[in-house]
């Protein structure tokens, strides 16, 4: 597989195996860096290696959630006169959603994506809509400019396994990148895997035994997270709040898709 992430993209290992250990887990992910360090790329490179449905999504101030989720429309029946309503998916419908610059749209758009995120589904007009499985929402935000743009709130945030760093590359690496990307033909990348494999490697991961130390280690360090008396100075000095119980899961979660990674 990282034969043919390698084929288009150059550099950034840590950032790559950070996020196949997310999607290996069933989670989402937060990339944060700079324009043009090759986030969308990056994201629609891993989705034809999965072979998996992608969609993006540009978010915008003048977004709404139905942009997002789908709407319902009275559909009219010519010949009958018969009206009713018909619901017209959103790109939220698809195996991995790119939510591009999240930040850049109102809370109540944001919003939108909680309820797909952690439950699988949306709710539209009273009636709850399934979503195809398997489901990631990979988000994108951009640390320099923040005029006009939305912090997410923590309940969001807290629905992100991971929020990866993408920085620049190595004069070598972009020495690379320069030359492949004006030259005359691209890479092209093969699927090596599918929706169906990916879903059973979700199963494998949570099937990994976990020794009650390592768990209990897990633990420790997001209780360490949050400020109070068991809490590092530091943590006490410059953290607000610390992690949930949602980090103990992500912890153990991704060092058990680490494990198998590593073989």
């Amino acid at each position: 597989m990282m034969e043919q992430i390698r084929k288009v993209i150059v550099g950034q290992d840590e950032v790559i195996e950070s996020l196949l250990i997310v999607l290996f887990s069933g989670g989402h992910c937060l990339l944060t860096g700079a324009p043009g360090l090759a986030k969308t790329l990056l994201v629609r490179t891993i989705a034809k290696i999965l072979d998996l449905d992608f969609k993006r999504v540009q978010f915008t101030p003048d977004l709404m959630p139905s942009d997002i989720t789908g709407t319902e429309i009275i559909d009219e029946d010519r010949v009958g006169g018969h009206r009713e309503l018909r619901f017209i998916p959103g790109p939220v419908f698809t195996h991995i959603l790119l939510a591009d610059e999240i930040n850049r749209t109102p809370p109540k758009t944001q919003a939108a994506l909680l309820e797909a995120m952690e439950e699988k589904q949306v709710t539209i007009g009273g009636n709850l809509h399934a979503l195809e499985q398997p489901f990631f929402v990979l988000a994108t935000q951009n640390p320099i400019e923040l005029e006009g743009t939305y912090p997410l709130p923590e309940a969001q945030l807290d629905r992100f396994m991971m929020n990866i760093w993408i920085d620049y590359l190595a004069e070598d690496e972009e020495l690379d990148v320069a030359t492949r990307t004006t030259a005359i033909e691209a890479e092209e990348v093969e699927p090596v895997f599918s929706g169906a494999d990916m879903l059973d490697f979700a199963r494998l991961v949570r099937m990994v035994p976990v020794a009650e130390p390592v768990a209990r280690y897990a633990v420790q360090l997001v209780q360490a997270s949050r400020p109070g008396d068991a809490a590092p100075d530091f943590v006490t000095s410059w953290v607000s709040w610390g992690a949930g119980t949602r980090g103990v899961q992500g912890l153990l979660l991704g060092a058990k898709a680490r494990a198998l990674l590593k073989g």
